[in-house]
């Protein structure tokens, strides 16, 4: 992760750039103001500043931007445009995992969450409704042609159509596929052959795993026939409930390693954890115990957020480093989860018959919604996949192929990896980089 393309280096540029505050050791902590202090800490604590550190993030005075639409966030460029290419990549910002008034807990419309991922500097999104007996029967296909009308405004952004899974004895993920003809028809049969919820498919049973393992198969085949060009799976939450149990999650993995390809690292909801009235909840949402379902292994701090990260990514040694070790491609993602978002003046259309008509009306204005977990896609966490170019084939490469890092809470501006063979003592080692728009930050992906 954090994988961009290799290439030589004849000079060190990075000691001539200006260190930001926060990195240069030579300002006091005392002397920072309260955000440096707490980049600082972060990077401190991760061994990635000061003496004896394996690696030093810095960010560059200039970075190259990774996506761009002309707009007043720093963009440059349209559509087939230069779009920021870094390391031989395009680094685009994205998030897989939204919701709109298909989903029987959001309100926003598909032209809505758009707009505000186009403004937050995303350059890719995909519209993830729940999973259920009514998206299934009518969601699936009445919110396609809202997708495709959000296409044709936008042309500067991706807009994928998926859904969020109801994995068969598990939790939740992303599924989506290449738009095209036949995205609709895929997407609605996968549904209704394979979601835990249309199938009554949820408790832990040899075979509701094996329901899982067949609707994984199910896309990889449907690529192979070409009925669509691409169909990616990403688990969502995966260590939230606990019922995605390591054996599962490497059985999907092992299914079509070309369709089952991560998982999120940082979950959506990051707004939960914040102050308020009524005392909020946790991060991501992550406050649970386990069930009768629970995988028995998970400790009970498995239950919880670890920086705002799912606890199979943050532990080192633990679920996400094991596969790795073990040479299964699995990358991590970020994103927002965005059902109802923190501090909007949103609320759902009134006379709305969501079972009836399988979405809610437009939404209208309202109160200030203070008790909210989200944020908008892009606010507060983003995805960046290295693309060859400004497509959605190329996304969905760049995703298969984990050229991924993953940003939240504005804590850098772009990555600069370096890494040398054991004993090679040549002068210039291989450098992979990334660089990204706005005011977003990383996490260094292992």
């Amino acid at each position: 992760m954090g994988h961009g393309h290799a290439h030589h280096h004849d000079h060190d540029s990075a000691a001539a750039t200006d260190v930001p505050a926060a990195l240069d050791l030579s300002i006091p902590d005392g002397e920072l103001p309260p955000a440096d202090l707490s980049r600082r800490g972060f990077l401190r604590n991760a061994g990635l500043l000061g003496a004896g550190a394996a690696t030093t993030v810095l960010a560059t005075g200039t970075p190259a931007l990774a996506g761009g639409h002309g707009h007043d966030h720093g963009h440059d460029h349209g559509p087939g445009g230069d779009h920021g290419r870094t390391g031989g990549f395009h680094w685009l910002a994205g998030d897989h995992h939204i919701h709109t008034q298909y989903s029987s807990d959001a309100m926003y419309r598909v032209i809505d969450q758009a707009r505000h991922a186009r403004a937050y500097g995303l350059d890719w999104m995909v519209v993830t409704d729940h999973g259920s007996a009514t998206h299934a029967k009518i969601g699936v296909e009445k919110v396609n042609p809202d997708i495709v009308e959000a296409r044709g405004r936008l042309k500067d952004m991706l807009i994928y159509q998926g859904l969020e899974w109801n994995i068969p004895a598990a939790e939740h993920a992303t599924v989506f596929v290449h738009p095209g003809r036949n995205e609709v028809a895929v997407l609605k049969e996968f549904e209704n052959s394979f979601d835990g919820s249309v199938r009554n498919a949820g408790d832990n049973t040899p075979a509701n795993e094996a329901l899982a393992i067949a609707g994984i198969k199910f896309l990889g085949e449907a690529v192979r026939k070409r009925r669509v060009e691409g169909a990616l799976f990403l688990a969502n939450h995966p260590a939230r409930r606990g019922i995605d149990s390591p054996h599962e999650i490497r059985a999907w993995r092992d299914a079509d390693p070309s369709v089952a390809i991560g998982m999120e690292g940082a979950p959506g909801h990051q707004a939960a954890g914040l102050p308020r009235e009524s005392g909020g909840r946790a991060r991501g949402y992550y406050d649970n115990n386990p069930s009768a379902n629970s995988f028995p292994g998970f400790p009970l701090e498995s239950y919880r957020t670890w920086g705002g990260f799912d606890w199979m990514t943050s532990t080192v040694g633990g679920l996400w480093d094991s596969l790795l070790a073990e040479g299964r491609a699995w990358w991590i993602s970020a994103n927002s989860d965005s059902h109802v978002n923190y501090l909007d003046t949103s609320q759902r259309g009134p006379d709305s018959d969501f079972n009836l008509n399988g979405r809610y009306n437009d939404p209208v204005h309202g109160p200030v919604i203070t008790e909210a977990g989200d944020y908008w896609p892009g606010q507060y966490s983003r995805t960046h996949v290295g693309s060859s170019s400004f497509s959605y084939r190329a996304v969905m490469d760049g995703l298969r192929a984990g050229r991924v890092w993953v940003d939240h809470g504005g804590l850098i501006k772009g990555l600069d990896v370096r890494a040398r063979v054991a004993g090679d003592r040549r002068g210039t080692p291989v450098r992979r980089s990334a660089a990204c728009c706005g005011s977003s930050a990383g996490r260094g992906s292992r």
